[in-house]
């Protein structure tokens, strides 16, 4: 039987909230997007909606400070998650942007798949690790977009991806990986028919995600978004 592709085009803004308890309730599909400040998590955004300014971007990363809802059509939403790593703000708001998503990822239930965006040229940095590790745990589906490609030549380009297969044999779990350009589109299409594949495989289900149970003292460390690392970022070309 043939799939109904999803219209991304059809996607629009719902809310931003703080945190999961401003959200609103908690049924349907969401897949969360979620990536460094400075991987193009934005930009990607728009050009898989077809839309300039559905998810704001700018030349100043971490700008995403709030958790971001978008709805395609009923029960199938977008989660735009708050950017980790290099941001030019207090630590004070960046400890709030950790607990943040850290409670999103591990307390929301129509959380079905998370897409990890990360520069192709300084891909798997240790966050990066950390959401893949527990997403692992969590037995949640997970697609890995490495943006910026048109910045590597395509031996480069195809360096860097057979390097980053390597480097997931150690995370034991299925994934799905795409390189991705928002200047050329290249891998756009197919990171449509993941998601769309992603929306309908749980759509027919009423079954909550399996996901591992953590104490308010384990939390930090199960999931691993520790402070040292979510604030210590980098300044590699943007």
């Amino acid at each position: 039987m043939e799939r109904t592709m999803i219209n991304f085009q059809k996607t629009h803004f719902i809310t931003s909230a703080p945190d999961i308890s401003k959200l609103p309730e908690d049924t349907g599909i969401e897949i969360a997007f979620v990536g460094r400040s400075n991987a193009g998590k934005s930009t990607a955004l728009n050009c898989l909606t077809g839309q300039k300014n559905l998810a704001k971007t700018s030349k100043t990363p971490g700008r995403t400070q709030l958790i971001n809802l978008f709805e395609i059509e009923e029960n199938k939403r977008i989660v735009d998650l708050p950017g980790y790593g290099y941001a030019e703000v207090p630590l004070t708001v960046k400890r709030k942007w950790q607990r943040s998503l850290t409670e999103y990822l591990q307390k929301r239930k129509s959380l079905k798949a998370v897409v990890v965006l990360m520069d192709i040229r300084h891909p798997l940095k240790d966050l990066d690790r950390q959401i893949i590790t527990w997403a692992a745990m969590a037995n949640i589906e997970v697609l890995i977009i490495l943006t910026k490609s048109d910045k590597l030549a395509n031996n480069a380009r195809k360096n860097a991806i057979n390097d980053v297969k390597r480097q997931l044999i150690e995370f034991g779990c299925s994934y799905n990986l795409v390189a991705f350009s928002a200047l050329s589109r290249q891998g756009l299409s197919e990171i449509k028919e993941i998601l769309n594949r992603f929306y309908t495989q749980f759509q027919d289900t009423s079954s909550l995600t399996d996901f591992p149970e953590f104490t308010d003292d384990e939390s930090d460390e199960e999931l691993d978004i520790d402070e040292q690392a979510w604030t210590k970022g980098y300044k590699e070309d943007l």
